[in-house]
């Protein structure tokens, strides 16, 4: 079975380690620095089939382009599980915004990632 892991550069590591780290919950699986002149975070669930990998590269400024619709969505079935991970994201200061697909409104939150990016709390079962 693969494995995916999700890969996006920062200008600051620090801020989206709080924010899927004690916001999202999810755990620093691993990490570098001063790789060929690149620093990194591994995150995610041990033993979970993604991560997410974020890296910062020396001297080099990276300008995000979030839309809207840059999405990773994190399904939630248990309408507990799902609540607790709504008030642990507001809890460590960030707050829902408004979806751009209302879709994602009806049974979820939107928050926004320290670089823009936005992530969804999906409260169900993913059905495929």
């Amino acid at each position: 079975m693969p494995k995916l892991r999700v890969a996006r550069p920062t200008n600051d590591l620090a801020p989206l380690v709080h924010f899927y780290c004690e916001g999202l919950g999810l755990e620093r699986l691993a990490e570098f620095a001063g790789h060929q002149g690149f620093d990194g975070v591994m995150l995610g669930h041990p033993g979970a089939p993604y991560h997410l990998e974020f890296t910062r590269e020396d001297g080099q400024l990276v300008a995000p382009a979030p839309t809207a619709e840059h999405l990773l969505v994190f399904y939630f079935p248990d309408a507990a599980a799902w609540q607790a991970a709504v008030a642990r994201l507001e809890a460590a200061g960030y707050p829902a915004v408004p979806a751009h697909n209302p879709y994602w409104d009806a049974q979820g939150r939107t928050f926004a990632d320290p670089d823009g990016y936005r992530v969804v709390l999906q409260q169900a079962a993913w059905a495929l």
